[in-house]
């Protein structure tokens, strides 16, 4: 099993719809695929219990399924960081009890999983430790989603920055395009994407267009096409016969 870490340059940038994106690309190379949420919050009410909108888009890329539960283990109804959520209902989140929430569902046989943040790569989990601590207890590699707009070159390059220092590898990043006019002059627009993969510390495995339309299963699929998949992951499509 190939686990890796999904984090942005900051909350809202993309990175739901890159995860389903490299799950659907994986399931097209006959891999089995796995996408966890661990702590989520803006989560609605529904009679199953509280449910998040990016952790329901990552079940529907899961091959085979997996109850929700699995999948977000932890969940708040206020749309706030995790640790401001969990202080308002009187809760409090730990690595530990991330850990031990998440082992079922990492016990899966999967050949990729995908655990994405919340928010960007030093959001808080409570007053000693953020999520960014996870990843690094479980040893995974980290994909970072580059929301392309205007500043991005300084987030992209801390967040790189703060992973390296925590010991983690950047596996890719996948840059995100949030602000059309920051792709309306194409020759600074080139200029920023050549920027990132000069000075960013892994390989570029696509560049999203802007999506507007679309459920998520929609929008994964065609992401998909805008993506490659982090090295050395099987492919389990049937070979064709050699003369």
């Amino acid at each position: 099993m190939t686990t890796f870490f999904v984090t942005g340059t900051s909350t809202d940038v993309g990175k739901t719809f890159v995860s389903c994106a490299l799950l659907a690309r994986a399931r097209d190379h006959g891999l089995t695929t796995l996408g966890l949420k661990p702590v989520a919050s803006g989560c609605h009410a529904t009679p199953q219990g509280l449910r998040n909108a990016d952790a329901l888009a990552l079940q529907t890329q899961c091959h085979p399924g997996l109850p929700y539960e699995r999948i977000n283990p932890v969940a708040f109804a206020p749309p706030i960081a995790p640790h401001l959520a969990a202080r308002q209902v009187g809760q409090e989140i730990t690595l530990d009890t991330l850990t031990r929430a998440l082992a079922p569902a990492l016990a899966e046989p999967r050949d990729l999983t995908l655990i994405e943040g919340a928010g960007g790569w030093r959001v808080p989990l409570n007053d000693k430790e953020d999520l960014a601590g996870l990843a690094t207890r479980l040893a995974l590699p980290v994909i970072l989603v580059v929301g392309l707009e205007l500043g991005c070159l300084n987030q992209a390059r801390l967040t790189a920055e703060a992973i390296r220092a925590d010991g983690l590898p950047l596996a890719g990043w996948v840059g995100n395009l949030r602000d059309v006019d920051f792709a309306a002059d194409e020759t600074i627009y080139r200029a920023n994407l050549a920027t990132l993969e000069q000075h960013l510390p892994g390989p570029c495995l696509g560049v999203m267009p802007r999506l507007d339309a679309g459920g998520p299963e929609a929008l994964a699929r065609t992401g998909a096409s805008h993506l490659r998949l982090p090295s050395h992951l099987p492919s389990r499509l049937p070979q064709k016969d050699t003369p």
